[in-house]
């Protein structure tokens, strides 16, 4: 009896130093990368390579040259105009079309829910020359509200299919009841459902601001200006010339880009852990 109890016990331990292990690796998996980013913005002069160093002095001036010898805040101001645009656009259009896959039966409906999943399966890389064609026909190549419509427009399929799951676990019986007190469809949507989906709300939102932010491909492909890219595109000219690689200032502008999303993830934090979790225990 005694064997099997230590047994059992030594299991317990093995299996809490493996979890803690585990644990342990993958936070300097993800820290590493950004203590490497962070001492090597405030390092002096102009670096050539990323390393950890934490011996030499700490200086403001890569910050300084970013604002004043690069376009990088004319590409924060890109990047947060299309930013803010598509959040707002696609959280109204996402939050739209769950409520109405969820609540109503017409025709085409279960069709239009496959090709959402059939169109999300194609990858952005297969869709380029698409994007290209479509942005000189429409007059959309260097614009901003062309690329906004991209990222809107990509985003649909899946992230209706979330909201819709979402919107499939408030009760039914709540519609029913308002509209016995005479309640209208737009009423029952925004005063009565739409509260009570503002988890998966703020979740949309941070994933659609986010997404401007951290894309290069699609701007790099669409946005050709020096004055009109996103700051993502911008950073990339710091280091793409293995001559001349500015890391500090890479690095530097690499953690302004952290604030505007660590902002609104702080303002809708308290909704997230019940958006995530509940958008998908129906279909």
């Amino acid at each position: 009896m005694k064997t099997k109890y230590s047994s059992e016990k030594r299991k317990k331990l093995l299996g809490q130093i493996g979890t803690y292990g585990f644990l342990i690796l993958m936070s300097i998996i993800v820290i590493y990368p950004l203590l490497i980013t962070v001492t090597s913005a405030f390092k002096p002069g102009n670096m050539m390579a990323f390393r950890l160093d934490f011996s030499s002095g700490w200086t403001l001036e890569n910050f300084r040259r970013l604002f004043q010898d690069t376009l990088y805040p004319q590409w924060y101001k890109n990047t947060l105009i299309v930013a803010v645009s598509t959040m707002i656009i696609q959280v109204i259009i996402v939050t739209l079309a769950g409520y109405t896959f969820s609540r109503y039966r017409f025709a085409g409906r279960k069709q239009s829910l496959v090709m959402f999943l059939i169109i999300q399966m194609v990858p952005t890389m297969a869709a380029l020359t698409a994007f290209f064609v479509m942005a000189l026909l429409s007059g959309g190549l260097d614009r901003f509200w062309f690329l906004t419509l991209i990222y809107i427009g990509g985003a649909i399929p899946m992230n209706t299919w979330l909201m819709k799951g979402y919107f499939d676990t408030v009760p039914i019986d709540l519609d029913e009841s308002a509209k016995l007190d005479g309640a209208g469809h737009f009423r029952i949507f925004a005063q009565i459902v739409t509260p009570l989906v503002r988890p998966m709300i703020a979740v949309q939102a941070l994933w659609a601001f986010m997404g401007p932010f951290g894309d290069f491909m699609l701007a790099r492909f669409l946005l050709r200006s020096p004055e009109k890219i996103t700051v993502a595109v911008g950073l990339q000219t710091f280091i793409s010339d293995a001559r001349n690689q500015r890391v500090a200032l890479f690095a530097a502008g690499a953690i302004l880009i952290s604030f505007p999303i660590v902002i609104l993830f702080f303002f809708l934090q308290k909704n997230f852990v019940s958006g995530l979790t509940s958008g998908g225990t129906k279909g």
